[in-house]
């Protein structure tokens, strides 16, 4: 059943208020892959009447009060994706295009949408009960950050939103020990995963850099990165305090990750996996197409590139779904009626981390002095791909499935490093699980770049393409590699990417047809030495570029053919 958007519904239910509304940049999709619909029905099911409003107008009063005021709390989220991301390409070209919003037509969304909701509820519902952000917008921006669009270092959005608290990271657990301290009438201050203002330090947690002082010496924004990046962890992390002009933001230690029989839970509770009816009158949202029939296997990712916020969001330990929890939601699958036999993805934020985890990090946290994959594969890691070949092979046996893809990320250097199921698993994939092409993620081959990117050695990609083009001759398939290529990440000049180019032609023997232009999103290294033009260890300059022509001729070097690039004058 679909929590309620509209009084008529709320009146269906019974319902006069509501204890908790939730207000958010996407239209309203019930989908475990949508955290406001995850966050609405985990408080649903603790009790709490909840109502979700999406993408309201925010021209005039009508959808914001549409459901009136709630009883307990307000929560906004800018989306599932940050809404600067999503309005705004990497060259800063606005988006016309927004696959969260019906009709596909990019028209619903505002910028810095946590901001302008925030702002929203405040002037139609005067001293109203407290507003709380989340979602992955609050979460990557809640210290001191670079903003691209603005190109300077912003406050931590609560202090710009005016917001009551904010929830970081994933916050199954955090919003029903916030929710049942406000029915208590206890101040929530105690609750792990929650971020709010004080008119006094927190002397026993980390003190930050202040937000003056990182903006005045980017080596200090340096160090308040590295301090902040460095306890995400829920086993070993420390609060984290920043003064920020007269006052300052206290960040709790984070939540504690979800256990497996948690994780299945969450899994099973009644998504409807569809558009909500309000929004359906405005046309298909083209996110549900990819969305609607796929399995989130596990949540985490310690990869740690560069360029990726999924570790201070989501976490770098592996939480899995249990083997019968996920055949479980394919089963379910068959029961559709629209179902065609096709589940789009069985991953998570990359596939073949599912099943396994280091047992060091488990009992004592993440490593803070090393990384699980880079330079090299940490030896107490030990990847195994057994339970991921087992669970495909009993997902191919469910009857009324035909196909179950892999479209989630592969780490290619994790299966060369799997020595005893690496094999087997990647000719499972080739011969069950890809359909025509299988894409990686190298995002380039210049060792230096790799290095700033805190990715794998191009020998890696090498030795995975042989592997891969040998299955492929064995099982009689013509499925290839598609390559997810970056251009213009720090450190990257034109020379780099005529390394790409070369290497794409004579050793991966194709020509690329898409890259992507760097962009700086809150919260990651890469983001870090765009804006501080500095090296994060050896605090050495690095070169950036900044000039928005360039970043373009950047990738027009790997995706142009020689003779356009000459016709062009790239290569004067």
């Amino acid at each position: 059943m679909f929590l309620p958007t509209t009084r008529a519904e709320m009146k269906k239910r019974g319902w006069r208020h509501l204890d908790v509304i939730l207000v958010t940049s996407d239209a309203y999709i019930d989908s475990p892959y949508m955290g406001i619909s995850v966050v609405g029905k985990i408080l649903e099911k603790a009790g709490y009447r909840v109502g979700i409003i999406g993408q309201p107008d925010i021209t005039c009063d009508i959808d914001i009060k549409r459901l009136g005021e709630p009883r307990l709390f307000w929560g906004v989220s800018g989306g599932s994706v940050d809404s600067m991301v999503s309005n705004y390409t990497a060259t800063k070209k606005f988006r016309s295009d927004d696959d969260y919003t019906p009709g596909g037509m990019n028209n619903k969304r505002p910028d810095r949408a946590s901001l302008v909701y925030t702002n929203l509820i405040r002037q139609n519902f005067k001293e109203t009960v407290p507003i709380v952000l989340g979602g992955i917008e609050a979460s990557l921006r809640r210290v001191s950050h670079y903003d691209f669009w603005s190109n300077k270092l912003r406050k931590p959005i609560i202090f710009d939103a005016k917001a009551d608290y904010l929830i970081y990271g994933m916050a199954d657990k955090s919003i029903i020990e916030f929710a049942d301290a406000l029915k208590e009438g206890i101040e929530p201050l105690h609750v792990r995963g929650l971020s709010y203002i004080s008119k006094e330090p927190k002397l026993e947690y980390l003190q930050l850099p202040s937000h003056d002082e990182v903006v005045g010496d980017k080596h200090k924004f340096i160090d308040m990165f590295d301090l902040f990046y460095h306890n995400n962890d829920p086993i070993s992390a420390k609060g984290l305090c920043q003064k920020v002009d007269s006052r300052y933001l206290i960040q709790n230690p984070p939540s504690l990750y979800l256990k497996t029989e948690e994780l299945d839970a969450v899994s099973a509770l009644s998504f409807e996996r569809d558009l909500h009816p309000y929004h359906q009158k405005d046309g298909k949202v083209k996110a549900l197409e990819t969305i609607k029939f796929s399995i989130s296997t596990h949540q985490g990712c310690y990869g740690e590139c560069s360029f990726c916020a999924i570790s201070v969001h989501q976490g770098r330990t592996i939480r899995s779904r249990s083997e019968e929890s996920i055949l479980k939601e394919a089963r379910l699958f068959t029961t559709y009626k629209d179902f065609k036999g096709i589940i789009s993805d069985i991953g998570g934020p990359t596939a073949n981390m599912y099943g396994y985890e280091c047992s060091k990090k488990l009992s004592k946290g993440t490593c803070e002095e090393k990384s699980c994959m880079f330079p090299t594969m940490c030896k107490a890691l030990k990847p195994t791909h057994q339970k991921q070949i087992e669970l495909l092979r009993k997902v191919r046996k469910i009857e009324g499935i035909k196909k179950a893809f892999i479209a989630s990320g592969v780490r290619y250097d994790l299966i060369s490093d799997d020595k005893v199921y690496g094999y087997e698993y990647l000719k499972e994939i080739v011969n069950h699980h890809i359909s025509g092409q299988m894409k990686i993620a190298p995002e380039h081959i210049d060792d230096e770049i790799l290095g700033l990117m805190g990715k794998p050695g191009k020998q890696s990609l090498v030795d995975f393409k042989i592997l891969f083009d040998r299955l492929n001759r064995e099982s009689g398939k013509k499925q290839f590699l598609t390559y997810y290529l970056i251009a213009a990440h720090p450190g990257c000049e034109d020379k780099h990417m005529q390394n790409l180019k070369d290497f794409a032609t004579n050793v991966l023997k194709m020509s690329p047809e898409q890259a992507q232009v760097f962009t700086p999103t809150p919260s990651t290294y890469s983001t870090l030495m765009y804006y501080t033009g500095l090296h994060p260890q050896t605090r050495q300059p690095l070169f950036v570029e900044r000039d928005i022509h360039k970043k373009e001729r950047q990738k027009e070097i790997v995706v142009t053919k020689k003779e356009r690039i000459s016709k062009s004058g790239f290569d004067s």
